[in-house]
């Protein structure tokens, strides 16, 4: 018997009044559908998910939800007006007595759920607005960038979450190692059209490159086919005018056909123009030591930065990865410890912040209003790693058009402020490079262009990421800031440092009581015994048993309160049902764990 769908769009076109943003397009979602998102910066992916949960109206088509199918979509800017804390928004929704929900989602996430709406910061805002949508547990949900400020244990928490869920799943997200682990389909949003693949996000790249070949083959043989009709019109149709007028037409409705068309549009065109060669020691740390507070963020670290390196930050947020960087660029002091400069050093800094761009000017603006590029004039040219440029012409390479380039900072999507940014750092000669979390926002195209041009680059990277992927494709060291003032050095990317501390991924410490250490053992026993959906479960079980842990000791807590059953009995009877519930989940978990590893050796 056929499934009824939870979601169901027919024909669905947008506009805005310009060029089509969607194109007639129509799309189902199914019970246990967990669906990658994709297409580039700007092709609609985020209006799509805004008309799926009925945001916006389409200008025709129509969507249809199941029968009792709740949807719930994560905001990117949520509306917390009326909300005292972040907890107060997160638990808007659901019934009396269930705010344990957000609390166990709030610990995966490491949010603090007492914090004051008005003091919170965007990543808090979003990270509220993603407990609020996990905790209620819609039938499906529609999460928009999730990932984005998110560290990597949250985002491994997350990720374990999706691929346990039951719920279907529509997921936009720039991390490819998030989308491997979890989507089961891939929905390709490329010029108002969406192709639909039921197959992993692993084969999403070699179906588009099979897909446009296709198209570039159509077009060459249109374009082959107009141009010979052309030359038959030019040569033959003075003498069979009337017979042939029909093929005359047809060879209007083939130019029409073509004229219609929308090309593809190319990918922004990166690059990197390393100015004088550095020194060959170009950081050099010794006994490195930073408190904040009363905590202390790195000591005694030792570390040598060579011309050519490629080094990666990674561990939690707030565990001091961008101090650690701006002492090593000497733009704050150690408590201990000296940094010195190799000679003949030209930094370039990509901020996360964003700071470096003024809101109110326009993207224009950003380039012209920087002495370091400015030729003087009327601003319409710059200097582009030594050279003159046209500034429409170089923002044409990073996919800018002429209304783009004329738009204020903040009207900007967080694709094109990213953009935006590598067009001021690479129009500028540099031999270090500083990238603080550069893979926010950017289409995977585009984050593909960065890591080849990152291969070429003759400096010296320093890369703070949560981007496992881009770490792994970009990193020759990765240093792992792990709290309590513990930085470690070790050789390669995520991969290669997981598999020397023998560990799939860096987890954040449980609450709950350790049980017994057979099921804490860190997955590194050999796979060959395990298929590969058998493997990826051997990985997040762990996380899973903590999660369940967790939320056990909470409700045990609940129901420790002698009182309760006579105060709230229905609280009480829903926080019992529940206790059951998750015992057993955990002992099945644990017989699961137990069993893979026994078959994995």
């Amino acid at each position: 018997m056929a499934q009824i769908p939870l979601l169901q769009a027919t024909d669905i076109g947008l506009g805005f009044g310009g060029d089509p943003v969607l194109g007639g397009l129509s799309l189902v979602v199914r019970p246990g559908d967990r669906l990658a998102l994709v297409g580039r910066n700007g092709s609609g992916k985020s209006t799509l998910m805004k008309v799926m949960a009925g945001l916006v109206e389409p200008d025709r088509g129509e969507v249809v939800v199941g029968p009792g199918v709740s949807v719930g979509y994560m905001e990117q800017d949520p509306d917390m007006t009326g909300f005292s804390t972040l907890g107060d928004y997160a638990v808007s929704a659901l019934e009396p007595g269930e705010g344990w929900r957000v609390e166990a989602v709030a610990e995966g996430l490491k949010l603090d759920l007492g914090t004051a709406v008005e003091s919170a910061s965007g990543g808090e805002r979003r990270r509220a607005a993603l407990a609020k949508i996990m905790a209620e547990a819609p039938e499906l949900m529609l999460l928009d960038e999730p990932t984005n400020h998110l560290d990597i244990e949250a985002i491994a928490w997350l990720e374990a979450e999706l691929a346990r869920t039951r719920a279907g799943v529509v997921l936009i997200s720039h991390d490819r190692a998030l989308l491997r682990a979890v989507a089961k389909g891939t929905l390709w949003l490329d010029r108002g059209e969406l192709r639909r693949q039921d197959k992993g996000f692993a084969a999403f790249e070699a179906w588009r490159d099979t897909v446009w070949a296709e198209e570039d083959l159509a077009r060459h043989k249109l374009d082959r086919k107009i141009k010979a009709e052309a030359r038959w019109a030019v040569e033959g149709i003075s003498a069979r005018r009337k017979r042939n007028m029909g093929r005359v037409r047809a060879l209007q409705d083939l130019r029409a056909e073509r004229a219609a068309q929308i090309r593809r549009q190319g990918p922004a065109d990166l690059a990197l123009g390393a100015g004088e060669t550095s020194g060959k020691k170009v950081i050099e740390a010794e006994g490195l030591t930073k408190a904040l507070g009363d905590r202390t963020l790195f000591k005694g670290f030792d570390f040598i930065v060579r011309r050519g390196d490629r080094v990666a930050l990674v561990g939690p947020n707030g565990v001091g990865k961008t101090s650690l960087i701006k002492v090593l660029l000497g733009d704050l002091q150690p408590d201990e410890g000296r940094v010195r400069h190799g000679t003949k050093l030209e930094i370039a800094v990509f901020d996360q912040a964003r700071a470096a761009l003024d809101p109110v000017a326009t993207v224009w603006e950003s380039l012209t209003g920087d002495p370091a590029l400015r030729i003087g004039g009327e601003g319409a040219q710059i200097l582009v790693r030594g050279q003159p440029r046209s500034v429409f012409g170089y923002l044409k390479d990073f996919l800018f058009d002429e209304g783009r380039a004329r738009a204020p900072v903040r009207s900007l999507s967080g694709g094109e402020t990213a953009r935006l940014l590598l067009a001021r750092i690479m129009a500028k000669e540099s031999n270090l490079l500083v990238l603080d979390e550069p893979t926010n926002d950017l289409d995977v195209e585009t984050l593909d262009l960065l890591q080849d041009v990152l291969g070429d680059y003759a400096g010296t990277v320093l890369l703070v990421s949560h981007d496992r992927d881009f770490i792994d494709r970009v990193a020759t060291t990765t240093i792992a800031m792990e709290g309590g003032g513990r930085a470690v050095t070790y050789a390669g990317g995520w991969t290669d440092m997981s598999t020397q501390r023998g560990a799939p991924e860096m987890r954040a410490p449980s609450v709950a009581k350790p049980r017994e250490k057979k099921v804490r053992a860190k997955n590194s026993a050999s796979r060959s015994g395990l298929s590969f959906t058998e493997t990826h479960r051997f990985e997040v079980l762990p996380a899973e048993i903590e999660r369940l842990e967790a939320e056990i000791g909470k409700l045990q807590e609940l129901l420790s309160d002698t009182e309760l059953f006579s105060r709230e009995p229905q609280k009480f009877a829903k926080a019992s049902e529940a206790l059951v519930t998750r015992q057993a989940t955990l002992s099945a978990a644990e017989e699961e764990w137990l069993a893979l590893a026994e078959r994995a050796g």
